[in-house]
């Protein structure tokens, strides 16, 4: 019996940390950029906010810490593990929330998006156009397959980032995260190649 040859990649090793993280503009005026060291305040801050603190789990942060998740996060881009981009205001330098793709997996052609904002940066759009924005260069730039959106059911907030940035809703995940108040039944919402009105 002939052994089956192993697939290939979906995107072959190499591809993400051969070229440096873009940095995009989105039509709202907001851009999308890497952190950087002179960020950790606001990475320190975000760690004190009561509803990143209850939807995201930050652990809390000093100013060094802070700026030791800059640098891990240059690193997972370099070992084409995650893309995390700062999310910076219309006329305005400091970031007021995140956005990227954890768990990036390129030979399976997957990864996973995670989001906060700031009170500043809430209500504009921000999360759902960065979202559009990254889909776009993870499936068609980079050549992932698919990528999803998980968060607890109470949290309706992500599930309309997820329908506005095209994630369709494929079901319920029970008791799927451990949150402060206990065990949270999740939404899991997807993308993939091919599906219609693209972002």
């Amino acid at each position: 019996m002939n052994a089956l040859s192993p697939l290939p990649p979906v995107v072959p090793a190499g591809t993400m940390s051969r070229a440096d993280q873009p940095v995009f503009r989105l039509p709202n005026g907001f851009r999308l950029r890497p952190w950087r060291e002179p960020d950790a305040d606001v990475l320190v801050r975000s760690c004190l906010d009561p509803e990143i603190q209850r939807w995201n789990r930050p652990a809390p942060l000093s100013r060094d810490g802070a700026r030791a998740k800059i640098e891990h996060w240059r690193g997972r881009w370099r070992d084409e593990q995650a893309a995390i981009w700062a999310v910076v205001p219309p006329g305005g330098t400091a970031p007021v929330g995140l956005v990227g793709l954890a768990d990036v997996d390129l030979g399976g052609g997957t990864a996973e998006f995670l989001y906060w904002l700031l009170p500043e940066g809430r209500g504009r759009g921000a999360v759902a156009g960065a979202t559009r924005r990254i889909s776009r260069w993870a499936l068609d730039g980079l050549g992932l397959h698919r990528l999803r959106i998980t968060h607890s059911v109470a949290n309706p907030a992500s599930c309309h980032v997820a329908a506005r940035a095209g994630f369709a809703l494929e079901g319920t995940m029970r008791s799927a995260l451990l949150h402060a108040d206990g065990w949270h039944d999740e939404h899991l919402h997807a993308r993939v190649q091919g599906d219609p009105g693209a972002p």
